[in-house]
């Protein structure tokens, strides 16, 4: 049982409660995550189930996308609906002032990460700082917002849908769209739709969750194009030596031995084919 399954995390379990709950109901040896949710955080949660742990890396860095709500008018000290109101502020924008601020947000960009994060400084998570009322200032990371949809303003409620890229905080944009807009703000719930090429759609709340939903390792990389080497040639790939292929430079390659069994990613430069990743 190697793949990876996918969950409609619900708000309230953080994402290693899923992870040992889902280890404990089917007794898998391995499971991790591709990617945490907060506690108070919903929707789309990848579970890497045993050898497919093996694999996580090539996800972390993948692109995803979120509904999310922001409350204007009032900051609090996470930047989210679980941390202690701060300011409160009158909130006198237009709808049209607040989808432009939004708008805003698209491209490239740096952002300064949240007080309240699991960040490090010292070796020591950024959120045990705050607790303690110490705010430690990380330098700004490079984000970038890649497609914002569906924005839509109702009493002081802003909610829309964005695409983005790795490391980026939501709870940071919600934050920054209340500075900009001169009255503060905090997002009040979050929902992760998509990451990679999996979607929400694909997904199960725990209790509905079963062994047939596992997608196997091969399906999760079907992007890459396929090549099936023969006996002797997938012994020389599985134990690190370079075969001769005429085949142009390839990012990835999903590789199957002469029995068409999925053996592991591959890499071709230069003329050769070695793996990067054995199942």
């Amino acid at each position: 049982m190697n793949g990876f399954l996918l969950v409609n995390k619900e708000s309230g379990l953080s994402s290693n409660q899923i992870v040992q709950k889902v280890k404990n109901k089917f007794s898998f040896k391995k499971v991790g995550h591709l990617g945490t949710l907060d506690p108070a955080a919903e929707g789309l949660l990848i579970l890497a189930i045993n050898r497919a742990t093996k694999f996580s890396s090539y996800f972390l860095n993948s692109d995803k996308s979120y509904f999310v709500k922001v409350e204007l008018g009032i900051s609090t000290n996470t930047d989210d609906a679980t941390g202690e109101v701060i300011a409160k502020s009158e909130v006198q924008c237009s709808s049209e002032d607040v989808k432009r601020a939004v708008n805003n947000f698209l491209g490239k960009s740096l952002q300064k990460p949240p007080y309240f994060s699991a960040l490090k400084f010292k070796g020591k998570p950024l959120y045990k700082y705050a607790r303690q009322g110490k705010l430690i200032d990380k330098k700004p990371r490079k984000i970038e917002i890649k497609e914002i949809r569906n924005i839509i303003y109702k009493d002081k409620i802003c909610s829309f849908e964005l695409s983005c890229s790795k490391g980026t905080y939501i709870r940071s944009i919600a934050r920054d769209l209340g500075e900009n807009l001169g009255c503060g703000g905090h997002m009040t719930s979050l929902k992760r739709l998509s990451q990679h090429n999996f979607s929400i759609k694909d997904s199960k709340i725990f209790e509905n969750l079963s062994e047939n939903q596992l997608i196997s390792i091969d399906d999760a990389f079907k992007e890459y194009e396929e090549l099936t080497l023969t006996k002797d040639d997938s012994k020389i790939f599985q134990n690190g030596g370079k075969l001769r292929v005429s085949i142009e430079p390839k990012s990835l390659l999903r590789v199957y031995n002469q029995f068409k069994e999925f053996i592991g990613l591959g890499e071709v430069t230069e003329g050769s084919l070695k793996h990067k990743q054995l199942v």
